[in-house]
């Protein structure tokens, strides 16, 4: 039985000029983010809410998201760019084997949540139009829908690749296995891309591709969940009075999301080199107070004030 089981490796974006690229990855974060400030407006115009202030909770969000996704990968899982390799830390570019353009690389979930709660509360100090609740429970929704097409843009990217696998699940992730140096090295093809196709397009390199495990596509069990995630919380916004009830969205959308995260993430290989404390991975350990933050907001929590 054959559901998945296929060799993924694509072409990863469009050259423009010299090492500058369009990654496919960074075309995903776009859609995220246009996607959802169109769902933030139709929440808008719904509850009567002035569109001024749409543009402005925008910029909030992609700022917030972008920076605390790659501070929380740095200081998480890659600290050592802090010395090694600091201005990639801020840039899309490495600049460790000289200039190199890379795209939005390197950003962790758990980093984007920190960031985008405290974009949130920013944001609330300066428009003080509804609650920072109210907008956090807002908030979730077009985030739940932007997370669907950042796992896609990981698979795209062939990273944040699952365990090997003998399930008729697996893909083989050719471009995760050999680093573009070692492809042209193996190959002898000095065009990266080339050097690539030719271990799935040319006989000659059979031995490599045969080399290649399979593994569980993580990253789209990732976002088959995230799916469900979305049309949960919209169902719950739009036809529950719990939609209406500040803090549960919120809590909602923390439970949902961070227990898909920490069950995805034993099929998943490690992103760091580490040794897992009680069977648990850094992930997994990161993923828990965010359920636990969760299940406060949905069941504990009381507004001190009336919503808006």
């Amino acid at each position: 039985m054959f559901l998945l089981k296929f060799d993924w490796n694509p072409v990863s974006g469009i050259d423009i000029i010299g090492n500058f690229k369009i990654h496919f990855y960074s075309v995903m974060w776009i859609i995220a983010f246009l996607l959802g400030w169109q769902i933030m407006k139709r929440i808008f115009i719904r509850e009567k809410v002035k569109l001024e202030y749409l543009d402005p909770l925008f910029l909030y969000t992609v700022l917030a998201t972008l920076i605390g996704a790659r501070l929380g990968h740095v200081l998480f899982y890659q600290a050592e760019l802090i010395k090694e390799d600091f201005f990639s830390i801020f840039l899309p570019f490495s600049f460790k084997n000289g200039i190199e353009f890379t795209g939005f690389q390197g950003l962790a979930s758990h980093g984007a949540a920190i960031g985008i709660i405290t974009g949130m509360y920013l944001y609330r100090r300066k428009y003080k139009y509804k609650t920072l609740m109210w907008i956090l429970d807002r908030i979730v929704i077009p985030v739940a829908s932007g997370a669907i097409f950042i796992r896609i843009g990981n698979f795209i990217n062939s990273e944040i690749i699952g365990k090997i696998t003998d399930s008729p699940l697996g893909v083989r992730f050719i471009q995760d296995e050999y680093s573009k140096y070692e492809i042209v090295k193996l190959t002898g093809i000095n065009k990266v891309q080339e050097a690539y196709m030719a271990v799935t397009n040319n006989p000659q390199f059979s031995n490599l591709l045969e080399a290649v495990p399979y593994r569980h596509p993580a990253q789209l069990y990732e976002s088959f969940c995230y799916i469900i995630v979305f049309l949960i919380l919209v169902w719950v916004y739009l036809k529950t009075n719990k939609g209406q009830q500040e803090g549960f969205l919120f809590g909602l959308f923390l439970v949902f999301l961070w227990t898909v995260r920490f069950f995805v993430e034993f099929v998943k290989e490690a992103q760091v080199d580490e040794r897992a404390t009680w069977a648990l991975n850094t992930g997994q350990w990161l993923s828990i107070p965010f359920i636990l933050l969760g299940f406060y907001f949905m069941f504990v929590y009381k507004p001190k004030h009336k919503v808006a």
